[in-house]
C-alpha cells in the first residue's frame, strides 16, 4: 500500500488520508512529491489520474480525493469504524467532513497551511465569517458528544482527520476561538501522529513562496 504525498509543511490535503491511517495502525509506503517544482507534474503523472494529491495505491488499484481515501480505508480496513457506529452520529459526522471538504475558500486562500508560520493576522470579514462557522461546527459537536471522548465525535473519527489542518491554521496563525474548541484544539495538537508530522513538515527544506503569508503584504 502507497500513500502518495505533497510536502508535509504545505498539504493539508495530503495530512487528512495520512492521519487516519496512523490512527488506524496500517503500515504503507509514503511517497513524497515536492509541489509546485518544474518536475511536479511529471512525477504525478505516474501515480495520479487527478494530477493531484494525496493518491493511494492499494492492491493495484488507484484511490484519489483525501475524502474518499479515507472512506475506503475506513470501510477495506478499520471495518467502517472511520464513523461512529450510531447512525445519526456517522450522519451529522458526515454532514461537518463534507462542508469541510466544500468550502472555506477564504480561509484557505488567507491562511495557508504552513507548519512553520507563528504570526497572528488581522482577518478579512469573509475569513471571520469562516472561522465563525467553523467554530459553531465543533462546539456543537463537543457540547454534543463530549461525554463519549475527546474529538468531535467523541472517538477519533474521520471528522477529526478533515479538521487537523484547520486546527493547524488555527494554531499557527493565532486565530482566537471559544474556550471549547481551544481545548479540542489543545487535544489535537497534543496527537502524536500530529505532532510527527508537524515536526517532518517543518523540517522540509522546500519553499512555496505562495503560502509564505510572510510575504505578501497585510495591510
Amino acid at each position: 500500500m502507497r500513500l502518495i504525498i505533497g510536502n508535509k509543511n504545505y498539504s493539508s490535503w495530503s495530512l487528512r488520508p495520512w492521519l487516519l491511517m496512523k490512527h488506524a495502525g496500517l503500515k504503507f509506503e509514503e511517497i513524497r512529491i515536492p509541489l509546485f517544482t518544474e518536475s511536479t507534474k511529471y512525477q504525478l503523472a505516474e501515480y495520479s489520474p487527478s494530477m493531484k494529491v494525496p493518491v493511494l495505491i492499494d492492491q493495484g488499484e488507484t484511490i484519489w480525493d483525501s475524502l474518499a481515501i479515507m472512506e475506503y480505508i475506513s470501510e477495506r480496513y478499520m471495518k467502517n469504524q472511520g464513523w461512529p457506529e450510531d447512525l445519526m452520529i456517522r450522519a451529522v459526522g458526515r454532514s461537518a467532513a463534507a462542508e469541510m471538504h466544500s468550502g472555506f475558500f477564504a480561509l484557505r486562500n488567507e491562511l495557508p497551511m504552513n507548519c512553520r508560520a507563528d504570526l497572528k493576522l488581522p482577518l478579512s470579514s469573509e475569513v471571520r465569517n469562516e472561522v465563525d462557522r467553523i467554530e459553531a461546527i465543533w462546539t456543537e459537536l463537543r457540547e454534543e458528544f463530549r461525554s463519549y471522548g475527546p474529538w468531535l465525535l467523541g472517538q477519533f473519527s474521520i471528522a477529526d482527520a478533515m479538521f487537523a489542518p484547520v486546527v493547524i491554521r488555527f494554531s499557527t496563525y493565532q486565530v482566537d476561538l471559544n474556550e471549547l474548541c481551544e481545548d479540542y484544539m489543545d487535544h489535537v495538537l497534543s496527537d502524536p501522529y500530529l505532532e510527527q508530522w508537524l515536526r517532518e513538515g517543518r523540517e522540509e527544506p522546500e519553499i512555496i513562496e505562495a503560502a509564505e503569508i510572510n510575504f505578501r503584504s497585510t495591510e
